[in-house]
């Protein structure tokens, strides 16, 4: 079998099948690829949807209360997941305002990611403990192990699934900051255009989300938001607020305070917007120089593993073969 493997044909054979597979998969990845703005904006439509319709319930109770007349609005239907998160009062037991915040941080708004969070971490601890339980005295492993480093390594696992949710969100938020953080220049640039050219504040952050999304969907997503809620909730200092909660960058929260700070007081807001767009590109570009300079420390092991190898063997290569070709070295 080896010897049929390695002749030629077969060899050519299979370089062909693969290079026909990467074709194949290169040509037909951009054609299957989802449209993720697209989802992001309708999810934000829905959402902004939600913001309308908790506003004119807001006003309608307002109202109904009023006139000292009775009403109740319609609850929606409740899932298993969130009867089950109710019933054992998770959200007091597991959830603060850190946790909240978080989750709005990562991407995760409204009620539902909230109880799958929270279900999920009432969940995984007993997952993990089960499976570690399965593993270790089910199928024998670590069985020349006392009993105490059993039981160890059980509770491990079920910790691991305890915390599990906090470092899947938290490095979910982590990355979206960051891909926030290197849109954020360009988007203040384009919204400085808006503004100056005499739009409002809301066609300013509609114009950008639709311009920005090509390079963030996220940011998109977040000023689509502020849009809505530009619109619907009864302070525009809040929605600014909200923006600068759910990102959790100090250049957005500044950049909001600018725009709060020019609707309270009348102050132009070109001129703040043009030096907070230089200083979030200055931050960009510090970055940059950052990791440029860390690069050095970071390549020292592989040089060390793989590039001096290889010089010394191109440099001490023909004289080893030298002297190997004249019988070794000649003793004086």
């Amino acid at each position: 079998m080896i010897e049929t493997l390695l002749q030629p044909s077969v060899l050519f054979s299979a370089l062909v099948a693969v290079a026909v597979f990467a074709t194949l998969f290169t040509v037909l990845t951009p054609m299957l690829a989802r449209n993720e703005l697209k989802t992001r904006m309708k999810a934000v439509a829905l959402e902004r949807d939600e913001i309308r319709a908790r506003e004119r319930a807001r006003l309608a109770s307002d109202a109904e209360r009023r006139r000292k007349s009775g009403g109740s609005l319609r609850q929606e239907q409740r899932t298993s997941i969130r009867q089950f998160v109710e019933r054992l009062d998770l959200k007091r037991a597991l959830a603060d305002e850190k946790t909240l915040a978080k989750l709005k941080t990562a991407g995760f708004r409204g009620q539902n990611p909230l109880n799958v969070f929270l279900f999920m971490r009432f969940m995984l601890p007993f997952a993990g403990l089960a499976a570690a339980v399965f593993y270790i005295f089910v199928l024998g492993e670590f069985a020349k192990q006392p009993m105490v480093i059993k039981l160890f390594l059980c509770i491990v696992a079920a910790y691991a699934g305890f915390y599990a949710p906090n470092i899947y969100v938290s490095n979910r938020a982590t990355k979206r900051k960051q891909a926030i953080q290197l849109a954020w220049p360009d988007a203040l640039d384009l919204t400085l255009i808006c503004v100056e050219s005499g739009m409002s504040a809301e066609a300013a952050f509609r114009k950008v989300a639709e311009e920005i999304g090509t390079q963030s969907v996220d940011l998109a997503e977040e000023l689509a938001l502020t849009t809505a809620e530009l619109s619907f909730l009864q302070e525009r200092r809040t929605a600014y607020e909200n923006l600068a909660s759910r990102t959790g960058l100090e250049s957005v929260k500044a950049m909001t305070q600018a725009l709060t700070q020019a609707e309270r007081y009348g102050t132009p807001i070109g001129q703040a917007l043009r030096v907070l767009s230089q200083e979030s590109r200055d931050m960009r570009l510090n970055e940059a120089e950052k990791k440029a300079a860390a690069l050095p420390p970071k390549l020292t092991v592989p040089m060390i593993l793989f590039f001096l190898p290889v010089l010394f063997a191109v440099i001490l290569g023909p004289a080893a073969i030298k002297v190997m070709a004249n019988g070794g070295i000649l003793p004086h």
